[in-house]
């Protein structure tokens, strides 16, 4: 079932920055008055690399581009015509990517799209791949990057493939190839099938004008005012936003996407500010639902749902003090005559998984957040997207009312860009979800700058411990050694930057919150940070230079699993397995590898390169074995979140016999998490380590306005017998952590443990030899 979960995820990480929707989040249709039948601009000479003009690339965009970029135009080494696209990169490059990337509009209908081309690579020590995305009105719907395939290496002209089902709400679609790592890749000749047949044979056809194209009043501004407020409006205001939400999610008119209700918020506002009274708010508000004409009756009426993980919070339609009688009769009457639907035009799901897509959601790009009526409104979105399609809304710490309550004030008074950005992300913050921040504004967390010390900072034993280097050279440079205990920069301790930067920093738990922490403590202005270290038994001040983060590895730091290879045996008692850089296609050699070994140790302690669940997870188990189940949330009910049946390791031969170790830590997050869940299934197994992330579940995009974006885990993933991994994480059998001492010496403690659980031994002096230096090339 999670299969898909990596496609949306490395989505995420690798391609977001590439292509972004129309800019306002609201597609443009051809006009009617428009002379001739529509004819779709032929991209076909762009696909296959034969430019030309002043701009070599021509229509081709991607990242990193410019003097010091990684995209070229190469007549030397083509597959058909006079060019073909080049991306380079070097262990120096900047990014972690490269990418060709080109925007097409849906023009046409279908039911697959597919993307063929031409790729040849070289010396690629990540992967290359073709890519093909699917966007709605500010959303991914769909994504393939070939990062599963694991082409790596060196390979000759072949032509690959990637075919998505066309999500129903998509307006653009951005393809090209990508390289991760260092290497070179050739691509040329791309083609776009839709259903088998050349797109260029497919007809335009155009998308009608909605309700929401049509409504252009407030494109220019909400004319929205809003100052310092009374609690009397402050109070409205909170009504407002929990109607507005309700009515979204639940009114016929509006599922339909009849009304642009973005807008008719705004224009709802200035009445509400207005009122004295609730009185007067609750006429304002009435008038407003009887616009959107009453439900028609409903034979039969869906139910009220009952027993499910988790209920609507509806309660507050019977609070006379806050609707009064007509409003709240009004809201009940709607709520009992909803619709059955598999669809909403603000939310679906995705298939097979469950997730929400929040698909209609415009970004308003130009809106940075000097206009009062659209902060106020990415307010109301994100409150209303916890409130009903949140799945872990029942672990919320505080009164998801009285959150409402506090940022209203918060919002309004914002008056510059980046006060609105960090007054979201710290409303996102009290969602306690690791997958939940700004990521369009990391920015603006504290503490803000362009440059780093070069080194590796981890939180061990409470204190921030130098755990390594971030460049090879500027790292030693630096003057701090491996070992050092941080405790202030530039004069100020570490325990009050880590108090006074907690409510910026979104995490499920202390332990991923203080290593994102960790990664940025040296973060600041170029220049010197002053740091007070303890060395040794001796307190020391250092004069570190900050250099520019992009000129840093930034993958360093985000495993801490062992150097080296894939797969290794330690010894002839212990395989060793690191699923930072695993392969599908490798899965048979690992397992041949590790036969007769009487230890399995699979560290985890990183984020998977591949989906490792069923493909390794089927040779540690001996006969069907359940591992998880999820809930997901009802588009009949919103509000309720409802169990799946339970997810099962089906046996494959060969099964292996020895003991199994799973190394994690608080690097392991989300798909790392749910494959320590598969493999502890096997019985016997034992989790070794700390506290994991405590962010499980497919991710779901939201689109704010002002260009923001933000996500959230948008199924909850729960062990067979309902017991929850979000916040808690991954629960280690034997707890192990890393110590100063042993960071200081190179030591992994975590895998000593380990082994010692296994076995019952300690490391010999020869396995902790192949754990720090990896073996030769043909060894």
């Amino acid at each position: 079932m999670l299969r898909r979960f990596i496609v949306i995820v490395v989505g995420l990480c690798f391609l977001d920055a590439v292509f972004t929707v129309v800019p306002d989040g609201l597609s443009r249709t051809r006009s009617a008055a428009a002379a001739g039948p529509p004819v779709r601009d032929d991209k076909s000479r762009a696909l296959a690399f034969e430019t030309g003009g002043s701009n070599p690339l021509g229509d081709w965009g991607g990242e990193p581009s410019g003097p010091s970029g990684t995209l070229f135009l190469d007549s030397a080494v083509v597959h058909g015509g006079r060019y073909s696209g080049r991306l380079e990169r070097t262990t120096s490059s900047p990014s972690t990517f490269s990418s060709f990337a080109i925007v097409l509009p849906v023009d046409f209908v279908g039911d697959t799209l597919e993307l063929r081309g031409w790729l040849k690579y070289d010396g690629v020590t990540g992967y290359a791949g073709l890519w093909q995305r699917q966007d709605g009105t500010a959303d991914r719907l769909a994504f393939d990057n070939m990062a599963a395939r694991k082409l790596t290496g060196t390979a000759d002209w072949t032509e690959h493939r990637i075919a998505l089902g066309l999500a129903s709400g998509a307006k653009q679609i951005v393809v090209g190839a990508l390289l991760v790592g260092a290497g070179r890749v050739w691509v040329d000749d791309l083609r776009l099938y839709v259903d088998g047949k050349p797109l260029s044979e497919v007809p335009v056809q155009e998308r009608l004008q909605t309700a929401i194209d049509r409504d252009r009043e407030f494109d220019a501004g909400s004319r929205v005012q809003l100052g310092t407020l009374t609690p009397v409006q402050v109070e409205n205001l909170v009504t407002l936003g929990k109607v507005w939400g309700f009515l979204k999610y639940h009114h016929p008119t509006l599922i339909a996407g009849n009304r642009h209700w973005d807008y008719d918020l705004f224009r709802m506002l200035p009445g509400v500010i207005a009122a004295k009274d609730r009185a007067a708010a609750q006429r304002v508000l009435t008038a407003w639902v009887d616009s959107l004409g009453t439900p028609p009756p409903c034979k039969p009426c869906l139910e009220a749902p009952q027993n499910r993980a988790i209920l609507p919070r509806l309660e507050w339609l019977s609070d006379r003090s806050r609707l009064g009688s007509d409003l709240g009769a009004r809201l009940k009457t709607i709520h009992a005559r909803r619709p059955n639907v598999e669809w909403q035009n603000y939310v679906g799901q995705v298939q097979m998984v469950g997730n929400p897509i929040f698909h209609n959601e415009a970004i308003y790009r130009r809106h940075k957040g000097a206009d009062a009526g659209y902060r106020l409104l990415a307010l109301y979105r994100f409150w209303n997207v916890i409130q009903y399609w949140f799945p872990y809304r029942d672990l919320l710490d505080e009164d998801w009312d009285g959150v409402l309550r506090e940022f209203i004030p918060r919002i309004a008074s914002t008056s510059t860009p980046d006060d609105y950005a960090a007054t979201m992300m710290a409303l996102i913050a009290r969602v306690h979800d690791t997958h939940a921040n700004l990521w369009s504004s990391l920015d603006i967390q504290p503490p803000r700058g362009t440059s780093i010390v070069p080194v590796d900072v981890r939180f061990v034993e409470g204190q921030a411990v130098v755990a390594g280097y971030a460049h090879d050279r500027l790292g030693p440079a630096s003057g701090l050694k491996v070992g050092d205990v941080i405790q202030a920069v530039d004069g100020v301790a570490v325990d009050t930057l880590v108090a006074r930067w907690r409510p910026m920093y979104a995490a499920s738990n202390e332990a991923s919150r203080l290593r994102d922490m960790g990664r940025n403590l040296t973060r600041g202005t170029p220049g010197t940070a002053r740091l007070t270290v303890r060395r040794e038994a001796a307190t020391v001040t250092i004069e570190a230079s900050r250099v520019p983060s992009d000129s840093l590895d930034s993958r360093r730091g985000w495993t801490h699993d062992l150097p080296g290879p894939t797969f290794r045996r330690l010894s002839a008692d212990v395989a060793y397995l690191k699923l930072s850089t695993v392969a599908t296609a490798e899965v048979p050699d690992y397992v041949r590898g590790m036969a007769g070994a009487k230890c399995l140790i699979i560290d985890i302690r990183n984020y998977p390169s591949a989906f490792m669940v069923f493909d390794l997870g089927q040779h540690l188990v001996d006969k069907p074995t359940e591992f998880a189940r999820f809930t997901s949330g009802d588009l009949d009910n919103p509000g309720a979140f409802d169990f799946g049946s339970p997810v099962s390791l089906i046996p494959k031969a060969p099964y292996f016999e020895g003991g199994v170790a799973i190394l994690v830590d608080e690097v392991s997050q989300s798909q790392a998490e749910y494959t320590a869940m598969a493999m502890r299934a096997r019985p016997g197994s034992v989790v070794v380590g700390s506290t994991t992330s405590g962010a499980d579940g497919n991710v779901s995009p939201l689109a704010l306005p002002g260009g923001l974006r933000t996500m959230i885990s948008g199924i909850g993933v729960f062990y067979p017998d309902r017991r929850p991994t979000q916040r808690i994480g991954i629960v280690p059998d034997v707890v192990a952590r890393p110590t100063i001492a042993g960071i200081g010496a190179g030591r992994d403690e975590v895998l000593e443990a380990a082994i010692q659980r296994v076995l019952g031994r300690a490391m010999t002096k020869d396995e902790q030899e192949a754990a720090r230096t990896p073996p030769k090339p043909g060894s």
